[in-house]
């Protein structure tokens, strides 16, 4: 026969199904010398044979005697799932059309005629064994084929699981780990090894899997004549953005694999197969290297190389790693550039008047010393209130940073206004002057009544008066320009008749006025010379106000807003009751906090800062409505806020560079914002915490002058 070497590739096997001696050594004549027959006289042993541990790979079957039932025996076999698979074959001198259908509904793949003809026998005997191998090798393909995609189909769900964590991930160290353990994961390995690029041009130790600690070890990408370092896998796979794999660590001639010996050595493990992909976010750039050590065989987990095929799947997962990476990297940038911001605004706050430098700074020192405290409380009232994440805690201290950025629009002599005159300048020297004019005149009236023949004695006696009068009225107004004392209505009496006073004016106020100043003054201009009173409130020290935003109806502000933005009136600042600012300064100044909010919530602040607006605006809120700029009450304010109004007040009691106020000691501070405590203006739950916790003496070492820090007896102010 020529079939040899098919028989020995498929070791194909008969199985004769016959009850008569000469049909069997017909059969077996036939068949012999080209396959290896299996021989059965009953359908039983034919069942046996078929389902044991060597099946044929073909049956057979004689359906010509009554002792063998070949139509049964066939609906057996195909009944069977372990015998259903093989191929059978009626041989037969039954040539009725009814049974060779009968036979192929029962699933018989051909059906022979006798007299058989040896060749047409062998023919069709090695037709259908060709057909049942190839049937089964096709089977085996698929399988194996089928595992691959299975295979392939978890390395692409892995890829994307890990790819989605990655772009969830906002915790640097959290990512790299799940960089480097996700490629460990794909690439079925032992070990891994993650180097980030630096601005030094250098790749530094960033993590591996024993370790979640930062190194500061670095390796150099380009030595110190500028020339690359490409001896190494991790700086050549840097500098040319290319994997490289190293089926054999030890037996490796290309790079310098010293490192992974040395480290084998100390350790006691063995580094074989090694894998080097680049972590590149774009086209042309790596911002850091994944390093994988000894692929694992999934089945014997024996150390094997890198299948060639994963390397587009570990190489997807480190574009996406790379990507979530530089997005990090690029988010952080992003916070240090607004935090730096956020600084350099509340620094330049603090450096527009040396009177408040500084409170920018401190309010949020002692809101956050105030909040972690408050955080650390497990009873009480305060027991529910924690900042949980990393955004709370910035969102709060950002807030904190900015609850004063309104006061850039605040001019820094309304803020820094010592005196009552004071504006941009302290105008008790333009009434001084006059004063000076006044007494000049009393000297010139004297001398021209000596001329004019009176009294010399008595001339000089009444310019001694005058001089007197004079002096005593002009120490009046300066000790009123102060604003220490409380002005009593026969001060302002006083005052007023002071006003009355005249002197001549010659020369035209209006001169050298700009156009902006000009049109304030309304009045026709007078003769000359003019006849000016000592004190006066006239037209042109109105200040119109014409910017409305800060009291449009949409913000929600419930203020009081004066006529005016401001008023230079002379009489009505020296009439001041209490401290030196006008009913309008004291709204420009109390207007930082609308600003604040007007221009924070007009901001498109992400999602995870949206409070920033409500932390920095509403630090002048009460407890009971009485507050501004929206007159909340206490169930509309958050312990964040009232913490921010704590610190907003004891920051500005215990201040020692203030011009208004001496520096008050610790105790005295305390005493005073014991007393909004007690009036339901903050919060008293958070004022006793700011004592019991210690937190007022901590920001007492760290701020307050030594003078200032004396014994408090904090059972006096606690409930």
């Amino acid at each position: 026969m020529t079939n040899k070497s098919h028989d020995t590739k498929y070791k194909s096997t008969i199985l004769v199904v016959d009850d008569v001696p000469q049909n069997l050594a017909l059969l077996g004549d036939l068949l012999e010398d080209a396959y290896r027959v299996k021989f059965a006289n009953n359908g039983e042993k034919a069942l046996r044979i078929a389902a044991s541990d060597d099946p044929p790979d073909i049956i057979l079957l004689d359906i010509v005697m009554p002792e063998i039932d070949g139509f049964e025996v066939c609906r057996r076999l195909k009944a069977d799932p372990a015998t259903a698979a093989i191929p059978v074959v009626f041989v037969t001198s039954k040539t009725e059309i009814e049974a060779e259908a009968q036979g192929f509904s029962l699933g018989a793949v051909d059906y022979i005629s006798k007299p058989v003809s040896p060749p047409i026998l062998r023919a069709r005997v090695r037709t259908h064994l060709r057909l049942k191998h190839f049937s089964d090798e096709l089977d085996e393909t698929v399988k194996l084929r089928t595992k691959d995609l299975v295979t392939a189909q978890d390395k692409l769900e892995n890829l994307i699981r890990t790819g989605v964590n990655l772009g969830r991930e906002r915790d640097r160290m959290v990512l790299l780990r799940k960089t480097l353990f996700g490629g460990i994961t794909l690439l079925n390995c032992d070990a891994g090894t993650l180097y980030i690029a630096t601005e030094r041009k250098t790749l530094r130790f960033a993590m591996r899997t024993n370790s979640d600690e930062e190194s500061s070890f670095e390796i150099p990408l380009y030595d110190e004549s500028g020339v690359p370092v490409e001896r190494y896998m991790a700086t050549w796979c840097a500098l040319h953005n290319e994997p490289i794999i190293v089926d054999d660590v030890y037996a490796e001639t290309r790079f310098d694999v010293s490192g992974a010996k040395k480290m084998d050595a100390e350790t006691g493990y063995r580094t074989i197969s090694m894998l080097t992909v680049p972590l590149s976010p774009r086209e042309g750039e790596v911002i850091g290297v994944l390093q994988f050590l000894n692929a694992l065989d999934p089945e014997s987990s024996e150390v094997i190389p890198f299948p060639p095929e994963l390397i587009r799947f570990v190489t997807a997962m480190a574009a996406q790693a790379a990507v979530a990476l530089d997005n990090h990297q690029l988010i952080e940038a992003q916070k240090d550039l607004m935090d730096a911001m956020i600084m350099l605004i509340a620094g330049a706050i603090d450096t527009k008047s040396h009177y408040t430098g500084g409170h920018c700074e401190r309010v949020p020192e002692l809101g956050l010393m105030l909040a972690e405290a408050a955080c650390a409380m497990t009873e009480g009232p305060l027991a529910d209130f924690s900042f949980k994440t990393d955004d709370e805690w910035r969102e709060f201290r950002i807030g904190a940073w900015l609850h004063d950025c309104g006061k850039v629009t605040t001019p820094e002599y309304v803020v820094d206004k010592a005196s009552k005159l004071e504006t941009l300048y302290n105008r008790i020297h333009e009434i001084r002057m006059r004063f000076e004019v006044l007494l000049r005149d009393a000297r010139i009236n004297q001398l021209e009544a000596i001329v004019q023949g009176a009294d010399a004695t008595a001339a000089l006696a009444r310019y001694e008066a005058r001089k007197a009068q004079l002096a005593d009225d002009f120490a009046f107004i300066a000790e009123c320009n102060l604003g220490g004392e409380f002005m009593a209505p026969d001060k302002i009496k006083r005052l007023q008749c002071i006003a009355e006073e005249t002197w001549q004016r010659h020369y035209d106020d209006q001169l050298g006025l700009v156009p902006a100043e000009l049109k304030r003054y309304t009045e026709e201009p007078e003769a000359l010379p003019a006849t000016e009173k000592l004190l006066a409130d006239k037209p042109h020290h109105i200040v119109p106000r014409t910017d409305k935003r800060s009291v449009d109806p949409k913000w929600g502000f419930k203020v009081e807003v004066p006529e005016n933005l401001y008023n230079h009136g002379e009489i009505y600042n020296l009439s001041i009751g209490r401290g030196t600012l006008t009913e309008e300064e004291r709204f420009k100044i109390n207007e930082h906090v609308m600003q604040s909010l007007i221009m924070l919530e007009q901001l498109p602040l992400p999602k995870n800062m949206k409070r920033v607006p409500e932390y920095a605006g509403t630090h002048h809120e009460t407890l009971v409505g009485t507050g501004y700029p929206r007159k909340l009450t206490g169930t509309e304010l958050s312990v964040p806020t009232r913490i921010m109004a704590i610190a907003d007040i004891f920051e500005a009691l215990t201040a020692s560079d203030r011009p208004y106020k001496n520096a008050k000691t610790l105790s005295e501070s305390i005493k005073t914002l014991a007393f909004f405590k007690k009036d339901k203006h903050i919060d008293p739950d958070l004022f006793d915490l700011l004592l019991t916790s210690g937190v007022y003496k901590r920001y007492a070492d760290k701020y307050l002058l030594p003078e200032q820090i004396d014994e408090v007896d904090i059972g006096k102010f606690l409930n």
